[in-house]
C-alpha cells in the first residue's frame, strides 16, 4: 500500500459542509479543546524530521560527557561519575520535558500549517487525534483512519462551530 491509498491522505468530500476545510475546522476543535492532538515525539525528535534541531540534543550531553571527563581528569574517577550521574538526573529531569514540549509545539505547528504536510505525517503514522466526548466515550483516529472523516464527525456537535471569520 503506498502512501497515497493510506486513508485520509488526500481525501475530500465535498459534498460535506467541511468539505475542503478539515485542517481548518481541525485547528478550531484542537483550539476549543474538543479534540486533541497527539505526535509521536521519539520519531519527529531524530534526524531527518523537519522540526529536528541538532543543537537541542547535542549541546547538553557534550556539556554533561566534557563535565564528566574533566572531573575524572583533573580530580578523580569518583567524581567524575558523580558528575556524570548529576548530569544525567538533570538531563531527564530538566533537559528532556523542555525538548519533548518544544518538539510538540513545532511539529503542531508545522503539521497544521498545510493541508499535505498533515497527509504526509498522518501517513507516516506520526500523527493520532483523541476526544474524550461527555458522555464518557472516547473516539480515536490513528494512521490506519482517515483524519479527515474523523474531523467531518464532529460536525453539528457543540463546541465544533468554526470560527468567526468577521465581516
Amino acid at each position: 500500500m503506498t502512501a497515497t491509498e493510506k486513508p485520509g491522505f488526500g481525501r475530500t468530500d465535498p459534498s460535506h459542509p467541511w468539505g475542503n476545510q478539515e485542517r481548518e475546522r481541525l485547528r478550531d476543535l484542537l483550539d476549543d479543546g474538543t479534540v486533541k492532538l497527539g505526535i509521536h515525539i521519539r520519531k519527529m525528535n531524530s534526524p531527518g524530521s523537519p522540526v529536528y534541531q541538532y543543537a537541542e540534543n547535542l549541546w547538553p550531553a557534550a556539556l554533561i560527557l566534557s563535565s564528566s571527563f574533566a572531573a575524572t581528569a583533573l580530580i578523580h574517577f569518583y567524581v567524575g561519575a558523580a558528575v556524570l550521574a548529576a548530569g544525567c538526573t538533570w538531563w531527564v529531569w530538566k533537559v528532556l520535558p523542555g525538548i519533548k514540549d518544544r518538539v510538540f509545539h513545532r511539529t503542531a505547528a508545522y503539521v497544521l500549517s498545510d493541508d499535505l504536510k498533515f497527509d504526509v505525517m498522518w501517513a507516516r503514522g506520526m500523527l493520532s487525534l483523541y476526544s474524550k466526548r461527555p458522555d464518557g466515550t472516547e473516539r480515536v483516529a490513528t494512521g490506519r483512519d482517515d483524519w479527515r472523516a474523523y474531523v467531518r464527525s464532529f460536525h453539528g456537535e457543540a463546541g465544533a462551530a468554526p470560527r468567526d471569520q468577521g465581516a
